[in-house]
Formats: structure tokens, C-alpha cells, sequence
């Protein structure tokens, strides 16, 4: 009997997945059918995303399952946040995609301030500043390509530019919109008011619909491309947002931790946190599956190692760091959330910088940079696990850590020291996972966010690391 398989199209910054997923048996089986490198394209001095190349990939893999015979009975993207494409009314793009990581945005928080103040964007989006934010996007665009705006008739997240492309239809799902600050905390809508304060055109923004939102089967390019049809469900779109709805916790006092190229440490809340104390601790509040909001903070993650291995330790894997970190000297630590880590051109020099400005000994060798990063991301998710306590009146009972981060042994250890507190560690395809349980849902195999995290508990293996060493 053939398989009823959901396909995960899982995209990162630097790559992407197609995994497949179905129940056998009740337990949950998962299978990488594609992999594909992804990353930002320098053009005169500005990074953009090839998304031609992107959408070349997706169909590829939907050929692969083909191959192999397993088409899948239902298919959905999962990205990155804030960035976004804008497009005619024919669904074609008028500017290049630029990336979050481009300088525009430099000052941009500084021309968003002349409309509405950092403390009332904060009280009505509640989202954690980052110059990355889409809303700040925008304001470059309108400071320096009106143009494009002007001639926009849509704004697309990428996920949802993406669901656009395989079935032909426009909407913007909920959680990857709220990454931008540009949606009502409270209503969960497009907050009109940030936007007309901020002269943006309220007409490029869409209906907005919740993760689970069925698009329909794939357009007829796409049948033809591939050789076949599916449903394109809507997953929770932003990669967060799916690995937080695959945690597989029984406990209600635990602080998750999504461990990829960011560290996204947080917990689920029924309402939003926008207060003062919330905004000057750098908290987010972002949307969630079933409309549950994961007030966490952005932490810089493993994309400081994949820097520093890029400049100094090409060819040397991951695995062999983590062992050669654990044989390293090196005691240093440093702020992972310094602005100057977003993105210099030497991440190795940036980090030598600010352990010499804070008298400390300056890494030296690859593995004294592994394990300087390590511990300084350790560090940071012990204050951000104090700042969570205190902001939601929760005493922690456990860490879980989820996504490709959680296989780095030594990271958990350093955290469960850190954070004195149990570490959980997997299912490492969080995200994935949480795009095949959110389609299964959708379409009836599932019955509820509950029985997901049941099945996925049950199928995977959770290690547990004593804060006892």
C-alpha cells in the first residue's frame, strides 16, 4: 500500500531541505529526499536572494519524490523571517530581494523613530528590535527606491511568495508576517496604523490567514514541471514558529531553544508581553501555531561558528570542532548579540576585537573559536532564560533544544551548566517535523496540536544532559 507522505520544504539561509513524512505504525518516519545549498548573492554591493534559484530547487526535489515514488498527499514551505519579495498585480517582482543581512537598513531605526517611537512600535507589535525587521526594510526602500513601492501590488513574505509560486494563490500566513513588527500584537492583523505613520501603501498588504490554511493543489506549470498534483497547506511558515510546535515537552515550565544558524530561546504564551520592561529586555513576541505567540529573543547561534570556520577552518567538519573546542584553553566569552557580529567582514577579527576591549585572552586557533562561541552562547541563554523568568513569572523546570544545534553535545552540556537546569535535547528536524505534523493536522491525520507532540515525543530520541554535569 502506498504511503500517505507530507512534504516538509524546509528553507535556511544558507540551504535547503525537502523531507518527507508519514505514520507508520504511529510513530512518525521521516525522509530527506533533497538538499540544496542557499545563500546571500552580492551584486554592487548589496546581498539579495536568487529566488529563481530557489524555486528551481523546490521543483527539483518535487521531481525527486517522484523518482522514488513517494508523492506526497500534501506539501508546505517553511523559511527564515523578515524578508519579503514585492510584486505586480501579475505576481511578477519589481525590485531585486534583497537580504536581511544588506546595510540598508543602517539608520533605518533612526527614520521609523520621526513616525512612531521605538516604545509605541514595540507596544503595538511587540516585536524585538532588530534592524533586520521588515518594517525597517521598508523604510529603506521608501528612503532610497520609492519607485518599487509605488509600483507594488503585493507584499509577499518569502514563504508565501513561495506557496504562491506552486499553487497560484496570494496570502500571507500569520506567524511569518508577525516577524516584521508590522502586525498588531492584540488583533493579530496588519496594524494599519504603523503603516499609514510610516507612509507605508496599506494595499500591498494582504489577508492575513493562520498556519494549517489550505491553497489549493498546484498550478498547471507546476503539475507539468513535476508530473503530478498535491495540496499546498500552509505550515507555520516561519522556521521558528514550525520547530516550536514540534517541542515535544510535557512540561509547561520549560524554556524552548530552536538551535540553528540563530538561537531562538523562548517559551509559548496564550497573550503577548508589550510592556516597557519586556521592550527594553529585547523580547519578541512572535506569532505562533493556533495562534499561541513564542515570546522569545533572537540569539545570534551557530552562524558565528559557520563565519569563523569559513575564514580559518575550511574543511575541518563539525563534529571534529566540537571535539577539538572541548581540547581547547580558551575561557573568553563575549556579548553574541553585539550588533557587530550581524554582519562584519571578518567575524574571526570581531570577535578578537571584543575580547581584547574586554581584557580577556584572545582566541587564537579554530578550536579556541569554537569554544569561545560556544560558551558565550551558553552564557547568553542563561540571562535570557533569567529574563524570561522574571518577565513571565515562570520558574524553569527544564531547557529543550530543538533543530540541527541540539546534535552539538557540548553546546548542551555548556547550556545545562549555564542554565542550571536539565537540557532535553532533538528531535534535530524540529522544524521540518513541525511543517509535517501542522500539515496533519490540516488534513485530518493528526487530531490536534496535542496528539502532534505525542507522536513526535514517542518517535524520536530526546537526550537528556544533567545541569550536574
Amino acid at each position: 500500500m502506498a504511503i500517505k507522505a507530507h512534504l516538509a520544504i524546509d528553507i535556511g539561509a544558507s540551504g535547503g531541505r525537502h523531507i518527507l513524512g508519514w505514520l507508520d505504525d504511529g510513530k512518525l518516519i521521516l525522509e530527506e529526499i533533497h538538499r540544496f545549498p542557499n545563500g546571500m548573492q552580492e551584486k554592487d554591493g548589496s546581498l539579495y536572494w536568487d529566488v529563481e534559484a530557489i524555486f528551481s530547487e523546490i521543483i527539483i526535489g518535487l521531481k525527486k519524490c517522484a523518482d522514488v515514488g513517494k508523492i506526497p498527499v500534501s506539501v508546505g514551505v517553511d523559511t527564515w523571517g523578515v524578508d519579503f519579495v514585492l510584486t505586480d498585480k501579475d505576481g511578477n517582482l519589481v525590485a531585486p530581494t534583497t537580504a536581511y543581512r544588506d546595510s540598508r537598513t543602517d539608520g533605518m531605526d533612526i527614520e521609523v523613530s520621526k513616525f512612531i517611537s521605538e516604545s509605541e512600535l514595540y507596544k503595538r507589535a511587540g516585536i524585538q528590535k532588530m534592524l533586520i525587521n521588515t518594517v525597517y526594510q521598508l523604510m529603506a526602500i521608501k528612503k532610497g527606491n520609492e519607485s518599487a513601492l509605488k509600483s507594488a501590488a503585493h507584499l509577499l513574505m518569502m514563504p508565501d511568495y513561495l506557496h504562491y509560486r506552486l499553487s497560484g494563490v496570494m496570502k500571507n500566513e500569520y506567524t511569518i508576517a508577525t516577524t516584521g513588527s508590522l502586525v498588531n500584537a492584540e488583533t493579530k492583523t496588519w496594524d494599519d496604523d504603523i503603516i499609514s505613520r510610516c507612509g507605508f501603501p496599506r494595499e500591498i498588504f494582504g489577508e492575513i490567514v493562520p498556519a494549517g490554511t489550505v491553497l489549493g493543489g498546484f498550478t498547471d506549470d507546476v503539475k507539468k514541471a513535476v508530473g503530478f498534483d498535491s495540496t499546498v497547506i500552509m505550515p507555520p511558515s516561519h522556521d521558528t514558529a514550525s520547530a516550536f510546535l514540534a517541542v515535544p515537552t510535557k512540561s509547561d515550565c520549560s524554556v524552548y531553544i530552536s538551535s540553528g544558524t540563530w538561537s531562538l530561546m523562548g517559551v509559548e504564551r496564550l497573550s503577548p508581553i508589550t510592556g516597557e520592561t519586556s521592550r527594553v529586555a529585547n523580547i519578541t513576541n512572535e506569532g505562533g501555531y493556533n495562534y499561541r505567540y513564542r515570546y522569545l529573543k533572537n540569539i545570534a547561534g551557530l552562524w558565528l561558528l559557520q563565519c569563523v570556520r569559513k575564514e580559518i577552518g575550511d574543511g575541518i567538519d563539525y563534529a571534529e570542532l566540537v571535539t577539538m573546542a572541548r581540547k581547547s584553553n580558551c575561557y573568553a566569552i563575549f556579548d553574541v548579540n553585539d550588533e557587530r557580529f550581524t554582519a562584519p567582514e571578518s567575524m574571526t577579527q570581531a570577535i578578537r576585537d571584543a575580547c581584547k576591549e574586554d581584557g580577556q585572552a584572545v582566541p587564537e586557533s579554530i578550536a579556541d573559536f569554537a569554544r569561545c562561541i560556544f560558551r558565550s552562547l551558553a552564557v547568553s541563554y542563561a540571562n535570557t532564560a533569567k529574563d524570561l523568568e522574571a518577565l513571565t513569572g515562570t520558574v524553569f523546570d527544564s531547557v529543550n533544544i530543538i533543530g540541527g544545534g541540539s546534535q552539538n553535545e557540548f553546546l548542551n552540556e555548556l547550556t545545562a551548566e549555564a542554565c542550571r537546569l536539565p537540557v532535553y535535547a532533538g528531535p534535530t528536524e524540529g522544524t521540518a517535523l513541525g511543517s509535517i505534523a501542522a500539515q496533519m493536522i490540516s488534513m485530518g491525520v493528526l487530531s490536534d496540536l496535542e496528539a502532534a507532540r505525542k507522536v513526535i515525543r514517542n518517535s524520536f530520541e530526546i537526550k537528556l544532559y544533567s545541569s550536574e554535569g
